[in-house]
């Protein structure tokens, strides 16, 4: 197995560490967030927007696109880099959580299970998932794994923590490309010691980065913590840390003081399209009477595109009548938040003061409510 992916230190902040994540594409500055691009595509956003707003690396599905439009395809065009048109680090998930998500037939050779466009069956183990995704060729590359939905028995767990074990074995045994980083992922439920048992394991393995997998399944945040607490101390100080599939900005800055590093999921864009609007004072949803006639940008002070050029009243009108560019400019906003949550977490580790960040920003977009928090311009996140 060979090494593409080299995370290097920058600071600390008790657990929370900010750094640097070089790839073949590029590099990318730790803590960060990854935008979802499930089918090659951030939903109703194109790489220009993404560049836009300041994304360094985005992911794909590796379930999906290996069914449309197959991972040949994308193969036969070059990479996956020029059939989506971005140039800069991709990441490709292993599909083990969208195979949790169809009720599989698990067995020691991998999963079975109908595909969601024809319904036909579909194989899916360690070595199909390594196979599509050196076809795909994106910077990183996740390991086959088996999750559980929770709560579960810890039995339940523990066989799954032990074949995701087993099958990482089996991919590294046929991940062959040199310029692709394969990374491993933790299992183990919310039970602690199985939690530290996985991550032990998993980085004896030596994969040049590690995941934490098979959460946000069920479990409350309090649990999530604990699960993250339990697997962080096993792991090297020296790889980068991913929590997979992440689904919050409070769930990420407590992640961060934990001690991982990148974090992916759809949330910004997915509640952009139902008019869902991030701001640092919390969110609220554009569907409401009272922004009818408000000319004010969606976040006073931010710099976003959106807010630089439109107001409520239109961008409302514009998610009341269903018109596409709702999604789009909603969509590109909750990004730069996000994307600009992550730039300060990093700023405020330089500083040594990520905790009071942490608490001021949790106190801001949790301690107050209503359209009042919205007035005036925004405190820097």
């Amino acid at each position: 197995m060979t090494h593409a992916a080299e995370w290097t230190s920058i600071t600390t902040d008790g657990k929370a560490r900010s750094g640097i994540l070089r790839l073949t594409h590029g590099e990318v500055p730790t803590p960060a967030f990854i935008a979802v691009g499930t089918r090659a595509a951030v939903r109703a956003v194109d790489t220009d927007d993404l560049t836009a707003v300041g994304s360094d690396m985005i992911l794909a599905n590796t379930y999906h696109l290996m069914l449309r439009p197959g991972s040949d395809v994308v193969a036969k065009v070059g990479s996956l880099h020029t059939f989506w048109g971005w140039d800069g680090p991709i990441l490709t998930d292993s599909g083990g959580y969208q195979v949790y998500s169809l009720d599989p037939e698990i067995t020691e050779r991998g999963a079975r299970f109908r595909s969601i466009y024809d319904g036909s069956y579909v194989d899916l183990g360690p070595e199909e998932s390594m196979r599509v995704q050196q076809d795909l060729g994106a910077d990183i590359a996740m390991a086959f794994d088996h999750l559980v939905g929770l709560p579960a028995p810890t039995d339940v767990v523990r066989e799954a923590m032990e074949r995701t074990l087993r099958w990482e074995e089996r991919a590294l045994a046929v991940h062959e490309r040199t310029d692709q980083a394969l990374f491993g992922i933790v299992q183990g439920g919310v039970d602690r010691d199985l939690r530290a048992e996985s991550a032990r394991r998993t980085a004896e393995l030596g994969f040049p980065g590690f995941a934490i997998g098979g959460l946000s399944v069920g479990e409350s945040p309090s649990e999530m913590t604990k699960a993250l607490d339990a697997a962080a101390p096993e792991l090297p100080d020296g790889k980068v840390r991913y929590v997979m599939g992440l689904g919050d900005a409070e769930g990420v800055l407590a992640a961060i003081a934990s001690g991982y590093d990148i974090f992916d999921c759809v949330w910004p864009t997915r509640l952009a399209r139902h008019g869902k609007v991030f701001t640092p004072n919390g969110d609220y949803n554009l569907k409401r009477a009272e922004f009818t006639t408000d000319t004010r940008p969606l976040q006073p002070g931010c710099g976003c595109p959106v807010c630089q050029r439109h107001h409520r009243a239109y961008l409302r009108h514009l998610v009341r009548t269903g018109e596409l560019g709702a999604m789009r400019l909603l969509s590109i906003h909750n990004l730069w938040y996000t994307l600009r949550l992550m730039e300060d977490a990093r700023t405020a580790i330089g500083e040594g003061r990520f905790g009071d960040f942490r608490k001021g920003v949790l106190r801001r977009r949790t301690g107050r409510h209503g359209l009042t928090e919205l007035e005036g311009p925004s405190p820097r996140l």
